[in-house]
């Protein structure tokens, strides 16, 4: 895994270094306490996706498709305000009868952002290390949570830090949490919002994506080229990383989309 991620996660130090802290230090433990809590944040096309789907094709046989590992959506599981009692029953009831089928199952909450705020609290029973639930050893599952919340703070602090002629390698997870908890724990229209999953202080990571520059789209559109099976030609990654938009206006530093759309753009160059 630290090695696929090395090779193929493009200029996301961080996320690199919070996420293999966080899964090595959690598998090595035989009686964790608690089981792992990380939350994705960050804008569209910065690698939140990809990272979890890595994450989980190397911890569970099958990836993504295995019986163990748990996709939920608020447009597609939780889609109508007016049944969010309902969801939540039905919310807790899932997760409860996963885990009793098998501990050591993974949760993945996408758009965050989407979510009914106060929805998510149903499962704040799972995630802590003080209750029992129902005989359930629900201590080694583990749960993420993706959102692009806060994507817009990263970005500006991300900025804010490059005119200031700080490198973007340098920016530490310090420079950024104060930042991500304001928009996303803070703001009415987040899943997390008033929420008891952070006043309980239940996620164990937060991992910031930055904002890509061009010369990451362009590692982006080499790699979807060899996935591909086409030849790469610097004129063709040039051209495709120029037909991505960036921010600011003026300076063109971050692609305004990540690496997202570089795989569609690819066959107007062929």
């Amino acid at each position: 895994l630290e090695c696929d991620l090395a090779r193929n996660l493009v200029g996301q130090p961080l996320v690199r270094q919070q996420v293999m802290k966080g899964v090595r230090e959690f598998l090595k433990n035989r009686n964790p306490v608690k089981p792992l809590v990380m939350s994705f944040h960050g804008s569209t096309g910065t690698g939140k996706t990809f990272v979890t789907s890595m994450l989980v094709r190397y911890l569970f046989q099958g990836g993504l498709q295995s019986p163990y590992v748990h996709q939920f959506s608020p447009i597609v599981h939780f889609p109508h305000a007016e049944q969010i009692e309902q969801y939540k029953e039905s919310l807790k009831r899932w997760i409860q009868g996963n885990l009793t089928n098998c501990g050591r199952s993974a949760f993945l909450f996408e758009e965050m952002d989407k979510m009914h705020p106060g929805l998510i609290d149903v499962i704040i029973p799972f995630l802590g290390p003080s209750w029992v639930v129902y005989g359930t050893n629900y201590r080694k599952a583990i749960f993420i949570f993706i959102s692009n919340a806060g994507g817009e703070q990263i970005n500006e602090m991300t900025l804010d830090l490059w005119r200031a002629h700080k490198d973007r390698e340098e920016i530490s997870l310090q420079d950024l949490e104060p930042a991500i908890s304001k928009a996303v724990f803070e703001n009415p229209q987040s899943g997390f919002w008033k929420s008891g999953i952070i006043n309980n202080h239940l996620i164990d990571f937060v991992v910031p994506f930055l904002p890509l520059k061009r010369h990451h789209v362009k590692q982006c559109v080499i790699s979807e080229l060899v996935q591909q099976g086409l030849e790469v030609r610097p004129a063709v990654v040039q051209e495709v990383a120029d037909s991505i938009p960036y921010f600011p206006e003026e300076e063109k530093i971050f692609s305004s989309t990540g690496c997202k759309t570089v795989a569609s753009r690819i066959s107007f160059f062929f």
